[in-house]
């Protein structure tokens, strides 16, 4: 079902919530496209994204995670994503989390 390397990145893409296909393509980095739309259609089909058109011209086009297989599937990359960063941490790799984004040095306040 998420065979590839662009289905996980898309649906992680969309937990920000719905968006256009051309800012999805913008966001992605390396994605074509064609590979886009193809991978958007499998995901739909999946029932993990869906896809509002509005009427009017422009024609605008969103695409979202579906409730609840979408919002499931993207619980499921998070436990994946945990995962990664533990097994990272355990393997001193913090540099290189920390140049993916990730601020672990100084952990945030609770309130």
């Amino acid at each position: 079902m998420m065979k590839g390397k662009w289905k996980p990145i898309i649906v992680w893409r969309l937990r920000l919530g719905p968006t256009s296909l051309s800012k999805l393509e913008h966001d992605i980095e390396g994605i074509t496209q064609k590979m886009l739309l193809q991978h958007l259609k499998e995901l739909m089909a999946l029932g993990f994204v869906g896809k509002t058109v509005y009427e009017g011209y422009p024609l605008k086009v969103e695409y979202f995670l579906t409730s609840p297989q979408g919002e499931k599937l993207l619980s499921a990359l998070k436990i994946m994503q945990e995962i990664g960063i533990d097994y990272m941490l355990g393997h001193g790799m913090l540099d290189e989390l920390e140049a993916r984004g990730f601020c672990l040095r100084y952990p945030q306040k609770s309130k």
